[in-house]
């Protein structure tokens, strides 16, 4: 599996949410998503 290109769907994940709940990707379907990635998240670079 690469790396989805912009209009393809990315994959199905669970991720933490800030309160601390899960937050699965596929229990968004029908609603208008943004995922926004970055690579430095909390680092001092």
């Amino acid at each position: 599996m690469g790396i989805p290109q912009a209009g393809e769907s990315a994959p199905d994940f669970t991720a933490t949410t800030d309160t601390g709940e899960s937050l699965t990707l596929s229990s968004l379907r029908g609603r208008v998503v943004v995922l926004f990635f970055y690579p430095k998240d909390d680092t001092p670079g």
